[in-house]
């Protein structure tokens, strides 16, 4: 089942830590990913799945799980979890995602939202066919650990590339824009805003979070500045008067890309009243 709102922020909480989900649920993220994965020791594995079900059995909440991979022996457990909670709002984000292993989820759990997580060398080369397996609504950018597979340290522009690629390969594919990768720094919101800005110019529609303080600023940073809301009326306001006419905006020519430009723009505006 497709979210009928545009999520901007995704909040990362530990599912062996079921008193942080109402939390996480309350901090304003758009969305949140209930972790088996990387949160939860080999141990707890067992236990944060028995958490996460309950929570989202009894809650009804909307909610991402981030299973374990494929390759590892909890993955099975964790998509019959997801089967088990019969209701559709239990989301799967799945990690090391790969062609085989997506289309595996797409089959186990039809109908279900699916965020293939982009993160090792092996799935960027892979793109185009991971982007074609129908049922994959979004690719998320694991950067961190694309970062330490690839060498390529994720700093200034170093893996500007690598992000345009994913966003390109969404695009022709018709899938959501791509979530961007986590900013480690959690404490200077300025600073997570500016990470964020760079995410949206370089075309992702949303971002990873993993603390709460990260969400607001992450949240504002893809909400459309004021000028960009006023230019996006005055465009549209003169292209409904010219009735499809030729016609200008501050001395500029008003053609379809940029009518589509402000309508884009005001559907973010719409999305952020809605969330």
């Amino acid at each position: 089942m497709k979210k009928t709102t545009i999520s901007r922020s995704f909040l990362f909480v530990p599912g062996d830590r079921p008193e942080r989900f109402d939390k996480a649920a309350a901090s304003g993220a758009n969305d949140i990913i209930l972790d088996l994965e990387d949160a939860v020791s080999m141990e707890a594995k067992p236990k944060a799945r028995e958490a996460v079900q309950t929570w989202l059995v009894q809650t009804k909440r909307q909610a991402l799980v981030r299973t374990n991979s494929a390759n590892t022996p909890w993955f099975e457990d964790d998509l019959r979890m997801i089967a088990d909670v019969q209701q559709a709002n239990a989301a799967v984000m799945l990690p090391k995602a790969d062609a085989r292993s997506l289309a595996h989820v797409v089959e186990q759990l039809p109908g279900r939202r699916i965020i293939a997580l982009i993160e090792t060398v092996a799935a960027y080369l892979d793109l185009k066919e991971i982007c074609s397996i129908k049922g994959i609504e979004q690719l998320a950018f694991g950067s961190v650990d694309f970062s330490t597979e690839s060498g390529i340290a994720d700093e200034d522009h170093a893996l500007d590339s690598v992000r345009v690629q994913i966003v390109l390969e969404s695009a022709r594919a018709g899938l959501l824009p791509p979530i961007d990768g986590v900013s480690v720094n959690f404490s200077d919101a300025e600073l997570i805003m500016q990470d964020t800005q760079r995410s949206r110019q370089l075309g992702f529609g949303a971002k990873l979070c993993i603390h709460p303080a990260q969400v607001g600023p992450v949240n504002a940073a893809f909400e459309p500045s004021a000028a960009e809301v006023d230019w996006a009326r005055r465009v549209l306001a003169a292209f409904e008067a010219s009735a499809g006419a030729a016609t200008a905006v501050d001395g500029k020519m008003i053609d379809k890309p940029l009518v589509d430009k402000a309508q884009r723009i005001m559907r973010m505006v719409m999305a952020a009243s809605a969330n």
